[in-house]
């Protein structure tokens, strides 16, 4: 994994206005990641930051173990999507951290028999995520399962 800062304008960091915060993320065989910080950290918003980042592994790693945990128990999941959100607090040295990461999981699954079980399984998915048995906040799961 390499990270390459992009946002020198000329003069580097001779001032904290003077740099942009661009950065390329990137690993052999890999799309590079466009990055920056978040907008409010004078970051561009069109690309993703450190932050969108960590709650995008959180959310990836709980869907992962999910559909293979589903796999595993004869659910046919035939659609699931996350949209993830997290909780920031800034700290009074000008710093922060996140307070919670909550998933919102809506998954499809083939017949309602498989509801009940559906819904258990994220139970044991959020406790194998290796993603978010690293982090020193909660993470939630919100989730909703449908039939087609």
């Amino acid at each position: 994994m390499q990270i390459r800062w992009t946002g020198n304008k000329g003069s580097g960091t001779s001032h904290y206005t003077a740099y942009s915060r661009d950065h390329e993320i990137s690993s052999e065989g890999k799309p590079v990641i466009q990055g920056s910080s978040d907008p409010a950290f004078r970051g561009e918003p069109s690309r993703y930051n450190p932050e969108d980042l960590l709650v995008a592994s959180l959310s990836s790693c709980h869907m992962l173990w999910y559909l293979h945990l589903c796999a595993e128990a004869g659910i046919l999941v035939t659609d699931y999507y996350d949209e993830a959100s997290g909780i920031m607090v800034e700290t009074s040295d000008g710093g922060g951290r996140f307070k919670e990461v909550i998933l919102h999981p809506v998954v499809t699954v083939t017949e309602s028999t498989m509801l009940e079980k559906a819904r258990e399984i994220h139970q044991k998915a959020a406790k194998l995520c290796f993603i978010a048995n690293s982090v020193n906040f909660p993470v939630k799961h919100k989730p909703v399962i449908v039939v087609t």
